[in-house]
């Protein structure tokens, strides 16, 4: 059996994998590994889960450790850039990275949108040999001059298929023309459509093409299940006894509402679960993807942003709760399964209504799968969720805010009080300023109330429209009397407002 050291590893590179427990090269390592490592320009194609980041880490790390004489590290100007499509992508490339690297003693870090850029910032002023970037927030910093590219040695595009989905490839175009014309390139993809091949003719010199197996081929070890259900609640009840077993599980949804929907109701009845999708913020988006990765939670509910680029081994079960829009996300998705080498279980379900597209999506991905009608509780259903984990009581929800609703200004500036409605029971609002603390109108005023429930104002029970003497709420003119009818102006007869405490707010006089 071929190993690292035979395809030509450095040792330290062969230590370093093989304190991580990885000991045996991949098909995608074994045929890429010997030209990427001599220096050739390499286009490598494999699925997702493959294994072609430590493909590409290798002969990257390897590459920079053999330069002779080693070059300084300086300030804003690595010698190796990866870009990928996804912040996800970005850590989990750097995770696998890093211990390569530091075993070199060289450094790396990661750029992405979506955080502050100031930790970049201070990474790439103490100097980095390896940037693993998202094309966007590069090319932010570019323009801002925070770092250059004219010493790139090594360039690699990971996922360049999915940075095409995601219209990326014109940044990517940019960046490349930064790079120095001469260097190593290597792109590794699923597919060489909507526009990679531009990019492959025009950025890698006579690259060395190696294919192992691409988006369109279904994984041997794979099993693909499609389940009919008769009603969406028939399919609530599968879904939840399929999220309900002892292993990792990934279920997909069509919508970001959906996803966060879903794994509310699984963490609500006992089954813990965590979203992943767009509408989260990174911090929140890291934390959820940890506990599932940790085995802190077994249940990820996610859109088709995990698809790509999420990289968690031991994950037995991918549920399709809403089946995709097309074939290649069905592949994509059900990759998350079967992964390194293992096996996995891939389920489709299927209301009456999607029956006759998912028959065309299963006929586009080359999957043999027959339909199978079931009700909650069959005996598929069962063998495919496995046995059930132990319910988890669910933590109590936070009480929800209070909010206090502000005083109208015209009952503000009567120095009278506002009642605020904002559910039964709940306390009055703050006394305006000036005011004795008493709920009502103010005094004499007819001042007006507000309610949290409409937010807009309602006639007090006593008289005038404004507060008494208030003048107009707008300043410039004679106010409405107080309650016994009449007008009157503001307090220096002009109907103006006049400055206070320097807010610039309004104050008028009782009448």
């Amino acid at each position: 059996m071929t190993s690292f050291a035979d395809l030509g590893v450095p040792a330290p590179l062969v230590r370093s994998l093989a304190d991580s427990g990885i000991e045996t090269p991949f098909p995608i390592q074994t045929a890429t590994l010997p030209d990427s490592l001599a220096g050739r320009d390499v286009l490598g194609r494999g699925r997702t889960g493959s294994g072609k980041t430590i493909a590409f880490a290798l002969p990257l790390v390897a590459r920079l450790a053999g330069a002779s004489p080693q070059p300084a590290r300086r300030a804003r100007r690595p010698r190796a850039l990866v870009l990928c499509p996804t912040r996800e992508l970005a850590n989990q490339i750097e995770a696998t990275l890093a211990p390569l690297a530091q075993a070199y003693g060289l450094r790396t870090t990661t750029i992405y949108g979506g955080v502050s850029q100031h930790r970049q910032v201070v990474a790439l002023d103490a100097g980095v040999d390896v940037v693993v970037a998202c094309p966007g927030r590069l090319e932010d910093l570019l323009g801002q001059r925070l770092l250059t590219l004219d010493g790139i040695e090594v360039t690699v595009l990971d996922e360049a298929d999915h940075m095409a989905d995601l219209g990326f490839l014109p940044g990517v175009k940019r960046i490349l023309d930064r790079t120095p014309a001469g260097t190593q390139r290597l792109l590794f993809s699923a597919t060489l459509d909507n526009g990679v091949d531009i990019i492959v003719k025009r950025y890698l010199r006579n690259p060395v093409e190696h294919s192992v197996d691409t988006a369109s081929s279904p994984v041997v070890a794979m099993t693909h299940h499609v389940l009919e259900l008769a009603d969406p609640e028939a399919k609530r009840q599968v879904v939840h006894r399929l999220a309900g077993g002892t292993g990792r599980r990934v279920l997909f949804t069509r919508t970001k509402h959906g996803a966060k929907k879903l794994a509310k109701q699984l963490t609500a009845s006992g089954i813990p679960a965590v979203d992943l999708h767009g509408n989260l913020g990174q911090g929140a988006r890291e934390r959820n993807l940890e506990a599932f990765s940790t085995g802190a939670v077994k249940v990820l509910v996610a859109t088709d942003i995990a698809a790509r680029g999420i990289h968690v081994d031991e994950v037995e079960l991918v549920v399709h709760v809403d089946p995709p829009a097309e074939h290649k996300a069905y592949l994509h998705r059900s990759g998350r399964t079967a992964r390194a080498g293992a096996g996995g279980d891939v389920v489709t379900l299927v209301l009456p209504e999607e029956r006759s597209d998912v028959r065309v999506l299963t006929r586009a991905a080359k999957i043999t799968a027959r339909p199978q009608s079931v009700r909650p509780g069959d005996a598929v259903v069962e063998a495919l969720a496995g046995e059930a984990a132990p319910y988890v009581e669910p933590a109590p929800a936070a009480p929800a805010p209070v909010q206090r609703a502000r005083a109208p200004r015209a009952a503000r500036a009567a120095g009278g009080t506002t009642t605020t409605t904002a559910s039964a029971g709940a306390p009055t609002g703050r006394a305006a300023r000036g005011g004795s603390g008493a709920t009502g109108a103010a005094a004499g005023g007819g001042a007006r109330r507000r309610t949290a429930l409409n937010h807009f104002p309602v006639p007090a029970t006593s008289g005038g429209r404004a507060a008494a003497g208030g003048g107009a709420r707008t300043g410039g003119g004679p106010g409405t009397g107080a309650a016994g009818g009449g007008t009157a102006g503001a307090a220096d007869g002009t109907g103006r407002r006049r400055r206070r405490g320097g807010r610039g707010r309004g104050s008028s006089a009782q009448a």
